[in-house]
């Protein structure tokens, strides 16, 4: 049975660079399915376009700021990810620093208004798989600088399935 993680982040302030600002990479052996991303700001009124997508990325990871997933059931199990900043198998977290050099494939590629914000709901047959053994992992990622780079709040729901 499928456990609900959020990995997610609120009241951020974000390199004036394109970064990562979710991310994990899970353990071989396992399978991650994506059921739902999410980005907005609350740091002014102007109406300005971003760009934003969801990625894998093989070696090398961004540097990251530790974070686990947080259980979304009270009665069930810590996530088998855990916080770390390097996006080592088994690890995740949030708000890039660095991007590392790993070579980055865009799964989905969108642009939304900050004053609207954006949510990635996909349909049952459109959620994404992320194989433990690929030596990869999923990002939510801007790929440009926001022209505001305070109080931004983002985050994905993932399920560890096996």
């Amino acid at each position: 049975m499928a456990r609900e993680y959020s990995l997610a982040a609120a009241g951020i302030t974000l390199a004036n660079q394109a970064v990562t600002m979710a991310f994990f990479n899970p353990v071989a052996g396992t399978v991650v399915e994506v059921l739902r991303c999410w980005v907005a700001q609350s740091a002014n009124a102007t109406s300005a376009q971003q760009r934003v997508q969801l990625n894998t990325q093989v070696t090398v990871f961004p540097t990251l700021t530790s974070q686990a997933p947080a259980k979304l059931k009270t009665g069930d199990p810590a996530s088998g990810i855990t916080g770390g900043t390097a996006g080592a198998a088994g690890t995740s977290g949030i708000n890039a620093s660095a991007e590392g050099a790993g070579a980055k494939t865009v799964i989905w590629a969108d642009a939304f208004n900050v004053l609207n914000g954006w949510l990635w709901v996909p349909t049952p047959r459109e959620t994404i798989m992320v194989q433990g053994a690929a030596s990869a992992g999923f990002g939510l990622h801007v790929p440009v600088a926001p022209a505001t780079l305070t109080n931004w709040a983002f985050g994905l729901v993932l399920a560890e399935i096996g």
